[in-house]
């Protein structure tokens, strides 16, 4: 079976003041076209680090990473990238926001505007595409964010920690939100969160990384008997707290 990402022996060291950093160590796993993919591990373990790998923005020490089957040597059309804030400009319209990308990469056709107009109707925002973020909510916006990185069309999204600057009960619905609008689209997904069950209502696997240097610990398959799973509804299925409580004591946390 061929894989849309393959993360081959990456590793990663840095230089300190204080001497050599290993950040990350034989780091191997694989994402499957269409699969949502958590990634957890405790503070500090290099999540992070592993998406900015993945994306591109920053090269392994050792090991490599193969995107639809081609080494990444830097930044790639195929990968959206979505972080904690949403980073909207507060002088751009909604609308000016979503086409951002496509200005950058000087790529704004008929076609990309149809499909950024398309997106803004699908997923509700296009009564307030006139309208600035400050206007919005922070579910909304962060709604807006995703927009603006599916209509650059990307294969692959990258979510760090995409949803904590959001509070519980916002986040809860944008887990929703973001969810179906991913499936929906066909996107494969890898999110970066500390956030067990977020992670676990949200994925088809999740992989827990050991702490510094985080090396992948252990992959849990996420399966659920209701076939048409939301993350909300996965908090409430059965299966749901024993992946929490298995997750928990892989991460081996002590305060």
């Amino acid at each position: 079976m061929s894989y849309i990402v393959e993360v081959q022996e990456v590793g990663m060291k840095y230089q300190s003041p204080n001497g050599e950093i290993i950040a990350l160590e034989n780091i191997n796993f694989y994402v499957r076209e269409g699969e949502f993919v958590s990634i957890v591990g405790p503070s500090g373990c290099g999540k992070s680090t592993l998406l900015s790998i993945i994306s591109g923005l920053m090269s392994s020490t050792s090991g490599s990473v193969m995107i639809s089957g081609e080494k990444v040597s830097g930044t790639s059309k195929k990968i959206g990238y979505m972080l904690q804030k949403d980073h909207l400009f507060d002088w751009r319209t909604i609308y000016q926001n979503v086409m951002l990308g496509l200005e950058i990469r000087n790529s704004i056709t008929p076609e990309a505007k149809e499909r950024a107009i398309k997106l803004l109707k699908t997923y509700g925002l296009y009564e307030f595409k006139d309208k600035y973020p400050n206007q919005l909510s922070g579910g909304m916006r962060q709604r807006a964010a995703l927009i603006r990185t599916l209509v650059t069309d990307p294969q692959i999204l990258l979510l760090d920690e995409a949803f904590s600057a959001l509070d519980f009960q916002t986040r809860l619905v944008v887990n929703d939100d973001i969810y179906a609008i991913i499936k929906k689209e066909n996107k494969t997904a890898l999110l970066v969160t500390h956030d067990i069950s977020e992670s676990i209502s949200m994925a088809d696997r999740v992989i827990l990384l050991s702490k510094r240097p985080g090396t992948v610990k252990n992959i849990y398959e996420i399966k659920f008997k209701n076939t048409n799973r939301t993350p909300l509804s996965s908090r409430d299925a059965p299966e749901f707290r024993n992946y929490f409580q298995e997750i928990w004591r892989g991460l081996d946390v002590h305060v």
